[in-house]
């Protein structure tokens, strides 16, 4: 049977700490069926991330081989790291009727949301600087000058969540996620069928 229905894309944006990847990790757990777009990173793997789940790991050698391949849908210098979406599984997802996530930052939602006009854009805020540096601190993930490099660029990012559809502030999971799913007009029977 052909599937005449078109996919959308979800944009989903947040500062470094602002609780996207939990989010997002809840979604796909009850939303199984849900699709979700691995970005390429050449910065290096943490502890608990797990390679082609969390991201796919390359070297920037292999990052700029991917660009000059025109791999990529979008594709940043974040951080001091280079970070890219693949194409295919955006394209794929949207041709064929199904709703996929995205999981970006600012610079690379702009660009997305400038090729897919009817993309839906949403970006997590922090409740407040303090809470944010806290669980920016307590992840234990970043040296002490990536730590201020992520709340110095996260200042800045959170200067353009107007720019998005939609914002939810995260200060209750449960609110937020409940929020999340509102806005993708998830249900658990829709993804069934």
């Amino acid at each position: 049977m052909v599937n005449n229905r078109k996919g959308k894309l979800y944009i989903i944006s947040s500062v470094a700490g602002g609780g996207k990847t939990t989010l997002i990790n809840k979604l796909l757990n009850e939303f199984p069926d849900l699709q979700y777009s691995i970005s390429y990173t050449s910065r290096p793997k943490r502890n608990a991330e797990v390679h082609s789940k969390d991201y796919f790991f390359v070297d920037r050698e292999e990052f700029f081989r991917l660009i000059q391949e025109d791999f990529f849908f979008e594709w940043a210098l974040v951080h001091n790291n280079y970070y890219g979406t693949p194409s295919s599984p955006i394209l794929d997802a949207i041709s064929s009727g199904q709703k996929i996530i995205l999981d970006i930052d600012i610079k690379g939602a702009r660009t997305v949301r400038s090729k897919v006009a009817d993309s839906c854009s949403v970006f997590i805020l922090p409740p407040s600087e303090e809470i944010w540096r806290d669980r920016l601190v307590k992840r234990g993930t970043e040296s002490a000058e990536s730590l201020q490099i992520r709340l110095a660029n996260g200042k800045k990012e959170l200067e353009y969540a107007g720019e998005f559809d939609y914002t939810i502030i995260n200060d209750s999971l449960e609110k937020a996620y409940s929020d999340l799913k509102r806005i993708m007009g998830l249900r658990k029977e829709e993804l069934k069928s």
